[in-house]
């Protein structure tokens, strides 16, 4: 049985890099001494470099600190340079493990192709996105997918609170929300705005979450969005906001987001594991660990877990290396559920 993570954890965190784009890894250190179910089980050894999405972060960062309880001798990097960034470093063979909050793009797949990357495509876990506002907002509970693609669309001249709906006050509306190389941003303006990367680009953007939370938990006017997972982490600082999609406003929630009632912004979120790297000792323990342990670990840091047989699906997968995505087709991956999706994978 895994340990809780807070306050439980004998891990000490070393930050080893901030770009300037609010990119940022994360280094695991390890100590285990006088702990016996965290001793060494193998004489492992290595560097595992992963990087992407701030929305995965969480998730990956927990599994990492847990595999090291038992293998001390493997040096485990996490950097948060979103899921686009994530994909540029994975593609230029830079990473062994890319985390996404979508799946790969085909341009992605394409230029890692051309560098003789292949892939193995994991889901790991179930996030929702969350619209919130500073708790000092009293006017807004509820907003439809149309009001929200009213204030985010590209071109948008919303700057008022009094603009999005009749009776709300006379105050100005700031934005916040992640920048574009985010798979968030990507998911959310195609569920809301029609259109990936289709949005407005006056507002605060960050790749890290965390600046998108004190933005808002500081502004009375403030309006943003960002994982589930980080409203939770922060919710005696921020306001939810429930969303209409045509069948009444709805919170997001672990039943919610899983039932897929919270429509249309629940999403699943994966990692990818480069072919060249999954041998590597190191990296192929650390690999089985996380699917292992990826619903656990998911409902610790307040992600949803996937069903049993997805997770089935994805080891699977690993095991026999199947590569390239289960999203490839398009067409007929569209409106299809991961249980859909991935158990029609040979």
């Amino acid at each position: 049985m895994l340990l809780g993570m807070a306050g439980t954890l004998s891990l000490g965190f070393v930050l080893a890099g901030c770009g300037g784009n609010g990119a940022q890894t994360t280094e695991n250190t390890t100590e285990t001494a006088g702990d016996s179910a965290s001793a060494p089980t193998e004489a492992l050894s290595g560097l595992v470099k992963i990087d992407g999405s701030s929305t995965v972060f969480p998730i990956t960062e927990a599994v990492a600190e847990e595999f090291q309880k038992a293998n001390t001798g493997v040096r485990i990097t996490v950097g948060m340079s979103g899921t686009g960034g994530g994909f540029k470093k994975f593609g230029a063979g830079e990473t062994a493990i890319s985390n996404a909050s979508r799946p790969i793009k085909d341009k992605e797949a394409a230029t890692a192709k051309a560098k003789d990357i292949d892939f193995v495509e994991l889901p790991i876990s179930y996030d929702g996105v969350s619209v919130i506002v500073n708790p000092k907002n009293t006017w807004v509970k509820c907003l439809t997918v149309d009001e929200l693609k009213k204030i985010w669309d590209k071109g948008s001249k919303i700057t008022n609170w009094k603009q999005v709906r009749p009776g709300f006050p006379d105050k100005p509306l700031k934005l916040y929300g992640p920048g574009t190389d985010s798979g968030t941003f990507d998911y959310f303006t195609e569920e809301v705005n029609g259109e990936a990367g289709r949005s407005r680009a006056d507002y605060t953007a960050s790749e890290d979450d965390n600046t998108l939370v004190q933005g808002v938990s500081k502004d009375e006017g403030a309006l943003g969005y960002f994982g589930f997972a980080y409203y939770e982490e922060n919710a005696d600082k921020l306001k939810l906001v429930e969303v209409n999609s045509g069948d009444g406003c709805v919170l997001p929630s672990q039943e919610t987001i899983n039932t897929g009632k919270y429509a249309p912004l629940s999403r699943p979120m994966f990692i990818y594991a480069s072919t060249k790297e999954i041998d590597r000792p190191e990296v192929n323990a650390f690999l089985k660990f996380y699917l292992d342990n990826a619903a656990e670990l998911a409902k610790s840091v307040g992600y949803v877990p996937l069903p049993d047989s997805v997770y089935v699906a994805a080891k699977k997968r690993f095991e026999e290396k199947k590569t390239g995505s289960a999203y490839a087709d398009h067409a007929a991956a569209k409106g299809k559920t991961l249980e859909q999706l991935f158990a029609a994978t040979p």
